[in-house]
């Protein structure tokens, strides 16, 4: 075992042999839309994500349902089955199986296994002091899909949101290729609680400056409003310890920091003699954002400094 609950990182790596070994990870929640079809691909491109956080390649999946049995149409769970699976064909895996249970409550996801060379991982515990960081999805997604379920949003932001959630991370199966070692995905911690794993883990500090952050145009409405997932709020409370925000950073801004994501982008250290090589990836793979958000520090260890 190379990692595992020793060193907790975005999934499990097991060595079979000297230049391979498999990734493991599991994934699996309630819906965050409405259409069953979209619910589908987000669960798939979420449980695919940490796969591609460590750097690997998904090749199977196991389907996890959970359904009130006789209360959902057939149609309507055939749709999010299909939409799973044609996120898994996206990516190059197949669907080789899984399980369902009668649930009162509809969850979806999936246990997926992927490879990769145990030499060329990517871990929350190899940032370095002057690498550069950088996300590749927006974030509040957590605002918005709270949103969705309360009030009446434009169906050009649930269609922008969705997007974004369904958006694969299949760049990080190449980033070792141009040598960025460091790397997780922004999902239910927020982008603070993941960056403060990553800082904990690496035994660096971390800059974030809140301006370069990229955030949903229409999740600034319902944030000002309030409308934050109690993920959110419990993010907030967890990361207060090791975060020194600027004191002109009003609360809705720090809160969307904070924001509880579903499927959300990787946040990577790059090495700034790599820089130049890692951007042109993420435009090859056409990331949602290639924002340059902060750089890595020499410390003090395990915290963040968040400026304008």
């Amino acid at each position: 075992m190379l990692l595992g609950l020793a060193a907790p990182d975005d999934a499990g790596v097991y060595r079979l042999a000297d230049d391979l070994a498999i990734v493991q990870t599991v994934d699996f929640f309630t819906p965050v839309v409405d259409d069953p079809y979209a619910f589908g691909q987000i669960a798939a491109a979420n449980s695919l994500s940490d796969v591609y956080a460590m750097g690997g390649r998904p090749l199977t999946a196991l389907n996890l349902l959970a359904v009130p049995a006789g209360r959902l149409p057939a149609e309507f769970v055939g749709r999010i089955l299909q939409g799973g699976l044609d996120k898994i064909g996206e990516a190059g895996a197949v669907v080789i199986g899984g399980h369902s249970i009668d649930d009162p409550e509809p969850k979806v996801g999936y246990a997926v296994t992927g490879v990769a060379h145990p030499n060329r991982l990517l871990t929350k515990a190899a940032a370095r002091p002057g690498d550069v960081l950088v996300l590749t999805k927006p974030i509040g997604v957590g605002v918005l899909t709270t949103a969705i379920k309360r009030t009446a949003v434009p169906a050009a932001a649930v269609e922008r949101v969705t997007a974004v959630m369904a958006e694969l991370n299949r760049v990080g199966e190449r980033l070792p290729d141009v040598g960025v070692r460091a790397a997780t995905d922004v999902t239910g911690f927020g982008l603070l609680g993941h960056a403060a794993e990553m800082a904990r883990e690496s035994g660096v500090g971390l800059v974030i400056r809140a301006g370069a952050v990229p955030v949903l145009e229409e999740a600034w409405e319902y944030a000002r409003q309030g409308l934050f997932p109690g993920g959110s709020r419990k993010n907030a409370q967890f990361v207060a310890p090791v975060v020194e925000f600027d004191e002109d950073l009003g609360d809705v801004e720090r809160m969307l920091l904070c924001d509880a994501v579903t499927s959300g982008g990787l946040l990577i250290a790059v090495p700034r003699a790599q820089f130049d090589a890692a951007l042109a990836l993420l435009e090859e793979f056409r990331t949602p954002a290639r924002a340059v958000i902060g750089e890595v520090t020499s410390g003090p260890a395990g915290r963040i400094r968040v400026e304008r």
